[in-house]
């Protein structure tokens, strides 16, 4: 006969009771705010959907997104792949696409991370930063809005995937910097994030500002509201979320500079958000996403040439198949 349960697993978390206190969250009228992880952001006392009008289509769309590949991953050191891609839209319509160059970089081992801290080519890194796929791949990201701002027309709009926060191992003057530069030739800069942490209560904040906007606005409406201000380096970026299409399904996160009217701004950037496929999301974004993303092929392409510059310098296959083979995926086999 079987004793009774311990003490130390009575309240051992079950489905049930996850499910009860998310429920409870869910459902919750606590009106705390957060943005986990950025300590920088400062709430609006009131946050309220408004309606927003669809602007004037502006005269040029630059797109920033980037991808990332793990080529060889031996867990004490890694080969890994990043990119950049940018796209150009003008009057709604693609006229450049870049892919950008795969940057391959050894991660693992202070000789790899300081090739790797050089090869970044950014000032004020501490000697001792860390390097890893984030920070590669945030860099490259930001190398290239700097090039859509250089080559942007006055009216532009460069669109940034995820917030206008660097990594927190860059300078945020980096940022403040280009946003300024941007605001001197006329071009704006927005951020748009697909999931964000922003919460009320400790629950999604877009998704009750959701239900809110329905209730006063009806179920096909665009609308946005002002959510707080994140200051850094004397620079100030406005964070809003708004409903970039009447048929959406969700709304987004979106920085602006702060010197930007978010109004105009977001109705200018709803011109390019009415995609059948995903509407509400701007659609140069979804096209250099598409770009930047490393592909299992492309991969295995960067792999297998992997490989032969090892044999080439004389690394014997079974040091090779050592020292890469994934353990869990031979199981999995078996």
């Amino acid at each position: 006969m079987m004793g009774a349960m311990p003490a130390a697993l009575a309240n051992a978390p079950t489905l049930e009771s996850a499910a009860e206190r998310l429920a409870a969250l869910l459902l919750g009228g606590d009106s705390g705010l957060s943005d986990p992880g950025n300590q920088l952001l400062e709430f609006e006392t009131t946050i309220e959907p408004r309606p927003l009008p669809l602007g004037t289509v502006p005269s040029e769309f630059w797109a920033v997104d980037g991808g990332q590949a793990i080529v060889a991953d031996a867990r004490c050191l890694q080969v890994v792949a990043t990119r950049a891609a940018t796209v150009r839209f003008v009057r709604s319509r693609c006229i450049e696409e870049a892919p950008g160059e795969l940057q391959v970089t050894l991660l693992g081992g202070e000789a790899a991370r300081l090739a790797a801290l050089q090869g970044l080519g950014v000032e004020g890194l501490p000697a001792d930063a860390a390097v890893d796929l984030n920070l590669l791949r945030d860099r490259g990201e930001w190398a290239a809005v700097e090039r859509c701002i250089e080559s942007g027309a006055p009216g532009a709009f460069v669109l940034v995937d995820g917030d206008l926060q660097p990594d927190w191992r860059l300078s945020r003057q980096l940022v403040t910097d280009l946003l300024g530069r941007a605001a001197a030739g006329g071009i704006t800069v927005a951020g748009v994030t697909k999931h964000t942490a922003l919460a009320r209560g400790g629950a999604p904040l877009l998704g009750q500002l959701e239900r809110e906007a329905t209730v006063r606005f009806g179920a096909r409406a665009r609308w946005w509201a002002l959510v707080g201000r994140t200051r850094a380096d004397g620079g100030e970026v406005q964070v809003v979320a708004a409903r970039l299409d009447p048929h959406a399904r969700f709304a987004f996160r979106i920085d602006l500079p702060a010197s930007v009217d978010p109004e105009v701004a977001l109705g200018a950037l709803a011109t390019v958000c009415d995609d059948a496929g995903f509407p509400g999301y701007p659609y140069p974004l979804t096209v250099a996403d598409k770009l930047a993303a490393v592909p299992g092929w492309e991969r295995n392409d960067l792999r297998f040439g992997l490989d032969e510059l090892l044999r080439g310098a004389g690394v014997p296959e079974e040091v090779i198949d050592r020292a890469f083979a994934d353990r869990h995926r031979l199981m999995e086999r078996s």
